[in-house]
């Protein structure tokens, strides 16, 4: 499913399985400015020599980048505008380069009546592989 960013989805019209794609990529002008905003300026997110020091094989991407890009598939894309995050917890599973493609994928895993939340599957992935997995409980938007 791929909606424009004008789509909300309520309790009642989500239901378990659908999910939303989102597909871009970062460049390191992209993790530049994060570094700045968010003062997290490590060497391995900056510098490609700092990064392969470590083991990498380039400057790789904050994790915490991958889960703002969750965040924003959540509150703008699915289920959109006005939806609150409860709680967002994940795993990063894989380093991902400075410059590349990722898509990340969430899904409708359950309904809870009783508070009228939606637990969703998150997933971050890279050429195909996973490099980030977890879950986040939300508050979707109103009607």
């Amino acid at each position: 499913m791929s909606e424009p960013a004008e789509t909300r989805h309520t309790y009642a019209s989500l239901s378990v399985g659908d999910r939303y794609t989102f597909t871009r990529t970062i460049t390191a002008e992209d993790v530049r400015l994060f570094a700045e905003v968010s003062g997290d300026d490590n060497p391995i997110h900056l510098d490609a020599e700092a990064a392969r020091a470590q083991g990498f094989p380039d400057a790789i991407v904050h994790g915490v980048f991958l889960t703002a890009l969750v965040s924003k598939v959540l509150g703008r894309d699915f289920p959109g505008a006005g939806a609150v995050a409860v709680s967002i917890t994940c795993k990063f599973l894989r380093p991902v380069p400075v410059n590349s493609e990722v898509t990340v994928e969430v899904q409708v895993a359950e309904k809870l009546e009783r508070f009228q939340h939606v637990r969703m599957q998150v997933y971050v992935y890279r050429a195909g592989k996973m490099t980030m997995g977890g879950e986040a409980v939300l508050i979707p938007p109103k009607d």
